[in-house]
């Protein structure tokens, strides 16, 4: 096939069905109807005579060829943007779509004030968050970015480390004053605890009940630290909960301070190939920043 019929308009949405894994969800960020969407992915797959796409109850998924145009596709579309960013005298605004990957709890409780004050600097700019209790595949383009809580061991990636932050035990006022009062760790096997579900911790960094106790068995259990914070809140039981979680939830208070103290590290992982692409590198160093201020700020309002 002549390079020739390659159509960026077909290639655009064909990167949106890529990340939103919908027609219908592409058709709504296009402004196009779902009809349309598919018939563009079709005409694309004939002009490469490749199939990209396998429907799955999960919605569209990549074909091993659909992951190697995704990471063709994503470059082209991050230099259109940095020349338009250039050409307009604006290299120092960001703009266009970035998503990033990021487990649950700093999805929730961190990184959206940080982004909302990355999108306030930079109107242009659409940051797509995405909160889930697993690890992003970068490779095949899930997301442009990670943040996680271990560093990868392999895969064409880069690791900065960002920041420290800290956890601690702690549970409801009302939890507090209406059962045994805890005053070392020990009481806490007399106490209902909060955790992850074991088979499903998908980083050890995130075992945070082993370094409490070995002999601490949770009795309720979530693959999502949002799951096991509103049980704490609402006075199930004792939970691990990050620092920078706590100032918006007044009713929790931290215990046994002094007698455990959990420090843990963010990374940003990014795709190798990216670092050739400034409005990326831009939006990370801008992002690593505000991070960091941001745990800082609520660790020391606790």
């Amino acid at each position: 096939m002549s390079i020739s019929k390659l159509r960026w308009d077909d290639l655009k949405v064909f990167l949106q069905v890529a990340r939103l894994n919908s027609l219908s969800n592409a058709g709504r960020a296009l402004k196009m109807d779902p009809a349309t969407v598919g018939r563009r992915v079709q005409r694309l797959e004939e002009d490469l005579t490749a199939r990209l796409f396998t429907k799955s109850p999960q919605g569209y998924d990549l074909t091993d060829a659909g992951q190697r145009l995704m990471t063709h596709a994503s470059m082209m579309e991050q230099s259109l943007l940095a020349a338009e960013s250039e050409v307009k005298g604006q290299s120092n605004v960001l703009s266009g779509s970035i998503r990033i990957g990021a487990p649950d709890g700093s999805a929730n409780y961190l990184l959206p004030q940080v982004c909302a004050e990355i999108v306030d600097e930079n109107p242009g700019l659409e940051v797509q968050l995405v909160a889930l209790p697993r690890v992003f595949n970068l490779s095949k383009r899930e997301a442009d970015m990670a943040v996680t809580v271990s560093p990868p061991k392999a895969g064409r990636l880069t690791v900065q480390r960002v920041t420290d932050y800290h956890l601690h035990l702690a549970a409801s006022e009302e939890y507090l004053e209406t059962h045994p009062k805890i005053t070392k760790l020990a009481d806490l096997k007399d106490h209902r605890m909060i955790g992850y579900i074991s088979d499903l911790i998908f980083d050890q960094e995130l075992d945070y009940l082993g370094d409490a106790g070995k002999d601490l068995q949770p009795d309720l259990t979530s693959n999502s630290f949002s799951v096991q914070l509103n049980w704490a809140r609402r006075g199930a039981g004792v939970c691990i909960v990050h620092d920078f979680a706590i100032p918006t939830f007044p009713e929790l208070k931290k215990i046994l301070t002094d007698q455990l103290s959990l420090k843990r590290s963010f990374y940003l992982i990014r795709h190798k190939d990216d670092q050739r692409v400034e409005r990326l590198n831009r939006f990370a160093e801008v992002f690593v920043k505000k991070i960091r201020i941001e745990v800082q700020r609520l660790e020391a309002l606790t």
